[in-house]
């Protein structure tokens, strides 16, 4: 299962400072990051499933103000972050 609490702990002890550290800011966007990806092959085979469409939609939300937030606090950290999960620069 991909919500397991080995793969969650890995995800932040990679992005965040350590495996129990679940709000840094880091390790949310990454999980995001991860969650988002699985909702996005889900819905590349169950292209009429519009209950996680709009739950992909909410989690793309949530990242983007995490990034937004980050963006403000440690422009550092924000482009850490971006360049370790490979994604584009979304805020200018």
């Amino acid at each position: 299962m991909y919500l397991s609490n080995e793969w969650k702990s890995e995800i932040f002890a990679k992005h965040g400072s350590v495996a129990t550290n679940t709000g840094s800011t880091e390790g949310q966007v990454a999980l995001f990051t991860a969650r988002i990806a699985h909702l996005t092959g889900h819905l590349k085979k169950n292209k009429k499933d519009f209950s996680t469409q709009l739950s992909l939609q909410k989690l793309v939300g949530k990242r983007r103000g995490l990034l937004a937030y980050l963006y403000k606090k440690d422009i550092n950290r924000y482009r850490a972050i971006i360049k370790a999960l490979e994604l584009r620069d979304i805020i200018k």
